[in-house]
């Protein structure tokens, strides 16, 4: 037995933002995969896996919810049978990997699922999105929905606000010199400790302030912007969105990268941004010249992801 392949996904814009109705943008990383496979004696990975399997199961099982029903005894049936979920996608690097694990589930196991060859309009994006947003606040305590919709489609998914989402197509890469890419921190990072500091932070009103006028203003221009295949407007907006990261968002950025984050502003030479909630994993890098950008971080593990 081995299921369809499930991806990883980057939100490239819209991190914290999406929570205050900002923009946002999600494309899907086919560098890392999942897929469930059985095996007849479990050991390593994938006994781990199968036991996360059978948590996971049990919180399905007591689900309180008419949006979407399992087969549940078939889902535990597979489960006794050896059944692991064999993924490529690191942990708590802001990927996607429990959006991979949800998405694989749900088109394995729902009754009635929405599939990603009919008509998506608008409501059918959104009450995957709820389900999936149920589905996996197990993992996160709470979630958008977002990561398992996007491994679900495998699409790019534009957010333009809580309830207004729809698949887009993005530009083309160009074999230019600039590049969006994965910075890899070494640590992993957790969501809910995370979101828990910015809802905290959210009770103050200048920190909401700055939200709404400086971070949100400047996500929505950068969705556009790369939309629009816009790149020398990017560059500057993402600059500004840096530099109000790492004024307003420091809790979120592992210490020993504050310094690294400025160099970028100062230099120009590359712009960094949170990947998912940060705290760790990746932290997301945009470049004007990939080149010098990769001299300028010399010593730190660099992945490639989109070309201008």
């Amino acid at each position: 037995m081995k299921g369809p392949l499930f991806y990883a996904k980057i939100l490239l814009f819209g991190e914290y933002g999406i929570i205050k109705d900002s923009k946002g943008l999600a494309i899907p990383y086919n560098s890392y995969n999942g897929a469930f496979k059985k095996a007849a004696v479990l050991e390593g990975k994938a006994l781990k896996s199968n036991g996360y399997l059978i948590d996971y199961y049990n919180y399905l099982k007591n689900l309180k919810t008419d949006l979407v029903s399992f087969d549940l005894v078939q889902l535990e049936q597979d489960i006794a049978n050896g059944m692991y979920f064999d993924s490529s996608i690191p942990q708590g690097y802001g990927v996607g990997s429990s959006g991979a694990i949800v998405a694989a589930i749900y088109e394995k196991y729902a009754a009635d699922k929405i599939t990603v060859l009919e008509n998506l309009t608008k409501d059918k994006l959104l009450k995957l999105k709820a389900i999936f947003g149920l589905m996996e606040s197990y993992f996160h305590g709470t979630s958008s929905g977002l990561d398992p919709l996007n491994s679900y489609l495998s699409l790019p998914i534009l957010i333009q606000s809580k309830d207004n989402i729809e698949s887009v197509g993005i530009p083309y890469q160009q074999n230019g010199k600039g590049a969006v890419f994965l910075l890899d921190s070494k640590m992993i990072g957790e969501t809910q400790p995370m979101v828990n500091i910015f809802m905290e932070k959210m009770k103050n009103e200048g920190f909401r302030k700055m939200l709404s006028d400086e971070f949100v203003a400047h996500t929505d221009a950068c969705v556009e912007n790369f939309l629009h295949g816009d790149a020398k407007s990017l560059f500057g907006n993402v600059k500004k969105l840096s530099k109000v990261v790492l004024d307003n968002f420091k809790p979120m950025i592992p210490t020993k990268f504050h310094a690294l984050w400025k160099k970028g502003i100062d230099s120009n030479d590359y712009y960094l941004k949170l990947c998912g909630s940060g705290g760790g994993g990746y932290i997301l890098g945009f470049a004007p010249d990939f080149e010098k950008a990769k001299t300028s971080l010399i010593g730190h593990d660099l992945e490639l992801v989109y070309r201008f």
